[in-house]
């Protein structure tokens, strides 16, 4: 505003100065206008570079008004965050200094209190010491223990095998009895109830022949009758090598009155054993260490009474058939 001012009283100077002035004036003022108006245009070119500079710095000052309003948000932003800041600061301080004030009381602690937990660590310490070497000991007693199980199934294992075997034993050898049976009772079919019973007991074949069937009263050599049916019972023993022989003379209980060497029930009951064994001998099959005669005498009757039905059925020869258990008996003393 202040330049136009300027402008428009440079041109009313210069029309006065034309209308009151001479040629020579006139001249000097043409010179002083041309300067004027080459000041004037230089000033509008400053004119027009300051308006250019003045809208540059407007915007330059709009820009850093909202860069100070953001800078005056920012700053109150801050101002709030370092209250907050100041005032978590004051909360852990107070903190800070209430467990100082703690550790200060604990550190002013009764010195008999101090020696009291430290003699209870000392106890704790003893009391775990024994504790361990009770640990240690029943660690060890149960290794000792571990090793007895171990052992204790390896040889429950062991039995179980000998028991398997022997049950395999037991039961071929009943299988084998029970031929036997078979053959005995085919063999002696027609002497079978009449003055001969076969019966199975106790894993045992008695072969049991009445005296009239084998002997005269008082006598102990064999009849025909019998010597056949002996014969026949030393094929079927012939033919099962494995299995062991006993002949058993039985007399009743009425004394013998004899002479010589065979005086009484005694040396009746052992001379009919013995004269039953050398006619199984006589078969060649049978070794004779397979065979064993014994004489009972009247102490082993089948029937107690003392009437002569008693005494007959008392009378007689009793051939014991048992299976060979050498093997059996071999695992059981390997136990």
């Amino acid at each position: 505003m202040k330049i136009k001012t300027l402008l428009l009283t440079a041109v009313i100077l210069s029309a006065f100065i034309v209308s009151c002035v001479p040629a020579r004036q006139m001249q000097d003022e043409k010179a002083r206008r041309e300067k004027a108006e080459s000041e004037l245009a230089t000033m509008r070119a400053d004119f027009d570079k300051m308006s250019a500079t003045s809208t540059e710095l407007n915007e330059k000052i709009a820009t850093m008004n909202k860069q100070l309003t953001a800078l005056e948000r920012d700053t109150t932003i801050t101002g709030i965050s370092l209250r907050k800041m100041t005032s978590q600061y004051d909360k852990v301080n107070s903190l800070y200094e209430e467990l100082n004030s703690k550790y200060e009381q604990l550190l002013r602690m009764n010195a008999s209190e101090t020696q009291k937990i430290s003699t209870e660590l000392q106890l704790t310490q003893e009391q775990l010491s024994i504790k361990e070497a009770e640990l240690k000991k029943l660690e060890n007693e149960l290794n000792l223990r571990k090793q007895n199980l171990d052992q204790m199934q390896a040889d429950l294992l062991l039995k179980e095998k000998r028991i398997t075997e022997l049950e395999s034993i037991i039961n071929k050898k009943d299988s084998v009895m029970k031929e036997l049976r078979n053959k005995l009772t085919i063999a002696l079919k027609g002497f079978e109830n009449n003055g001969l019973t076969i019966i199975e007991k106790d894993g045992k074949i008695y072969v049991s022949l009445d005296e009239s069937l084998l002997f005269a009263s008082g006598s102990w050599t064999v009849n025909a009758k019998g010597k056949d049916a002996i014969m026949k019972l030393s094929n079927v023993l012939a033919d099962n090598p494995d299995i062991y022989i006993m002949v058993e003379g039985h007399t009743d209980n009425v004394p013998y009155k004899g002479s010589g060497q065979v005086k009484d029930n005694w040396d009746l009951s052992v001379m009919r054993a013995t004269s039953v064994t050398k006619i199984i001998l006589d078969n060649k099959g049978v070794n004779p260490q397979r065979i064993t005669s014994a004489g009972r005498g009247e102490y082993f009757p089948i029937d107690p009474a003392s009437n002569s039905e008693a005494r007959q059925k008392n009378r007689r020869t009793e051939i014991i058939l048992t299976p060979n258990m050498d093997e059996f008996m071999k695992i059981l003393n390997n136990q």
